[in-house]
């Protein structure tokens, strides 16, 4: 039985992106599978009643100085989005589409999609700049887009979104480790003592066919 790190994020948070520049390594090194769950934030919020914490100028100053903290410890560029917040609706509905169509080019995407957003600062709240960087994600933009609008890639969003909210999930990046839940990118330290000392579980892809 594997053990497993569940990755329940969305391009449009910042977290996320800085929890993904640590995951993979982070699985690897603990010998574990990195579940990734795409899932709509902005259904979640609804959901839950919570909010992103830029609606409060105050916190929200304070949150990008301390991602700008986590970015250097990590050692990777981010930068504040001028364009924030972007409508990740069509962009996650595409993250679920690469990886319930080729689910090993999933990280090949978010490596070149989140840096759009939390590197470079592109707004893509534009669709021709949107288009441009799921071209140059090494993907057929038209093709990707058109997918992202079939019935089944809708719902498979929706569904992963209403099992996040489920089981408590109120923001991005929220991890499991077996039944334990980890809330954030400065909760990696936690995700990293519970692979090594909590029994396998079984991962997404198990428990659907067992």
């Amino acid at each position: 039985m594997t053990r497993n790190v569940e990755f329940f994020f969305d391009l449009g948070s910042s977290a996320s992106y800085l929890a993904f520049t640590q995951l993979p390594a982070l699985c690897a090194q603990e010998g574990a599978r990195l579940d990734w769950r795409p899932m709509l934030l902005g259904g979640v919020f609804q959901a839950t009643g919570n909010h992103s914490p830029a609606i409060v100028p105050a916190k929200g100053l304070y949150m990008q100085r301390d991602f700008e903290r986590f970015a250097a410890r990590y050692g990777v560029p981010f930068a504040r989005n001028p364009h924030f917040p972007i409508n990740t609706l069509t962009l996650m509905r595409c993250t679920t589409a690469v990886q319930m169509d080729a689910p090993d080019r999933l990280p090949e995407w978010l490596a070149r999609v989140y840096p759009a957003i939390w590197v470079e600062g592109r707004n893509l709240n534009d669709p021709a700049v949107a288009a441009e960087v799921v071209g140059c994600a090494g993907f057929d933009a038209q093709a990707l887009l058109a997918r992202a609008g079939a019935s089944e890639v809708k719902e498979r969003l929706k569904a992963v979104t209403q099992e996040a909210i489920e089981r408590g999930v109120f923001g991005a990046p929220t991890l499991f480790v077996g039944g334990e839940m980890f809330w954030g990118q400065d909760r990696l330290d936690f995700v990293r003592e519970a692979l090594r000392f909590s029994p396998p579980t079984p991962s997404t892809t198990e428990r659907k066919t067992t």
